[in-house]
């Protein structure tokens, strides 16, 4: 039997709401002594120290200290702890035994979350974090012809890189992505379909049904900086004969608001995107996304923060990763298992957002489908974070937390490398500098499709 609610027990994991309607939650002195608590809980465990920057300041703090105990801390550098921590939910997820339904009730990213939220409330959050998060605004504005070219231009000059750190504090060493002149929710050539394509029937000849029709949700990063990996993801949906559309239009996901504490923002996007995607669901469709941190705040996130909203949950429950979904129809005998080329050696990293989906590795099973094909999986956090990674306060902590995942990558010299999540990607190349590009997954895939 089970030892219930103990260190050790059999029970799986549980996550309760945020509770950000609790006057509590907003309560700055009931904050502090949970924040206590729990630091106190992780200073005499330290389990965690390698995986953030978030353990290793706390525990500095610690022994720095006066009494070398939390008690000794002072209540204002508390906050030290908080901006270290980009809520990537492996300390929950793959360390913490502490977590409910342990008597103990250990939370900490939403305990971080919970800080940042007060503090955004309080009016303490710097401009550019407020500006390099808005990512669907800053997209609609670069996204242009004439003012993408002059901004990408601009990010590869080190004069104006210089200029951009002294001003907004954004490394001038981090890679930033790039803007396309024209997003791809725009381009019709790319997002039309074939409306016939509802009657065909597979190569097993099974008519399409409901389980088969697929929404994509884009992402602001798909949609303005790199359209391919939703290209791909488009052709190998198509190839293995599902029927996906777009929604009628939509917005951030919200994750970049909610890690830098903006609940507000958060709820406005999720009241932007979830009736357009909930009618999607009711119209008997699927939804997947390129982006696992975008997976990852419908999946989990908005369900923990409106844990009462049927539509939410309904949308969640029809949110898949791209290689989630394409494994189960792999299960059912229904991927196509035809290639055209091997992919040879691939090193595949893991990210984050997408190993705390508790779905197991299905990218790696899909491209070991793959013949002469080779996949060692990394899983290590990149330390990118899509912010954490560009400021000139946190990019060589976040280059730091790469080291491992970028000496895997140069000690295999694979054919091929890349990661779930683009940006981390990006991050993990500019680590290992020698001018190689990183492959999204799903492109490697459509690679080996030759389509």
């Amino acid at each position: 039997m089970a030892n219930q609610g103990k260190e050790g027990g059999l029970d799986a994991p549980t996550r309760h709401p945020l509770g950000q309607n609790d006057p509590e939650f907003w309560d700055e002195k009931a904050l502090n002594k949970e924040l206590e608590r729990v630091y106190d809980i992780c200073h005499t465990c330290r389990r965690c120290v390698n995986l953030c920057n978030a353990f290793p300041t706390l525990f500095d703090l610690v022994d720095e200290s006066d009494t070398m105990e939390v008690d000794g801390v002072a209540i204002a550098d508390y906050s030290k702890v908080v901006d270290q921590c980009f809520l990537c939910d492996l300390c929950y997820l793959t360390k913490c035994p502490y977590v409910p339904p342990h008597e103990w009730n250990l939370d900490f990213p939403h305990l971080m979350l919970r800080a940042k939220a007060v503090k955004f409330k309080k009016g303490e959050t710097r401009y550019r974090d407020n500006l390099i998060t808005s990512t669907d605004l800053i997209g609609k504005v670069v996204s242009r012809p004439i003012v993408s070219s002059i901004v990408n231009g601009a990010n590869k000059s080190k004069l104006m890189r210089s200029a951009l750190e002294k001003t907004l504090a954004i490394h001038k060493d981090a890679v930033l992505p790039e803007y396309v002149s024209k997003p791809l929710l725009k381009n019709s050539a790319v997002i039309d379909y074939d409306p016939s394509a509802k009657s065909k029937k597979d190569e097993h000849g099974s008519a399409d049904n409901d389980s088969k029709k697929v929404t994509l949700f884009t992402t602001c990063y798909c949609n303005y900086n790199e359209p391919s990996i939703a290209e791909s993801v488009i052709k190998v949906f198509r190839h293995n004969n599902v029927h996906i559309e777009f929604a009628a239009k939509e917005h951030c996901c919200g994750m970049p608001k909610l890690e830098l504490g903006d609940l507000q923002s958060v709820t406005k996007l999720k009241e932007a995107n979830i009736p357009l995607l909930y009618d999607r669901v009711q119209s008997g469709h699927k939804i997947v996304a390129a982006v696992p941190s975008c997976v990852l705040m419908f999946k989990q996130e908005l369900p923990l923060l409106f844990p009462n909203d049927e539509s939410v949950r309904k949308v969640a429950e029809a949110f898949f990763d791209p290689f989630e979904y394409l494994m189960l129809r792999h299960s059912e005998g229904l991927m196509v298992t035809e290639f055209f080329q091997s992919l040879g050696s691939v090193v595949y990293h893991a990210s984050c957002h997408q190993r705390v989906q508790n779905i197991g590795p299905k990218t790696r099973e899909a491209l070991n489908l793959v013949p002469d094909t080779q996949v060692t999986m990394i899983e290590r956090c990149s330390g990118h974070d899509g912010t954490y990674g560009v400021k000139v306060e946190t990019f060589e902590k976040a280059m730091k937390i790469a080291r491992p995942v970028i000496k895997g990558i140069r000690k295999a010299s694979p054919d091929h490398y890349g990661s779930d999540c683009p940006i981390a990607g990006h991050h993990l190349a500019n680590g290992i500098g020698d001018g190689s590009v990183p492959k999204h997954p799903i492109s490697l895939l459509r690679k080996a499709y030759g389509i």
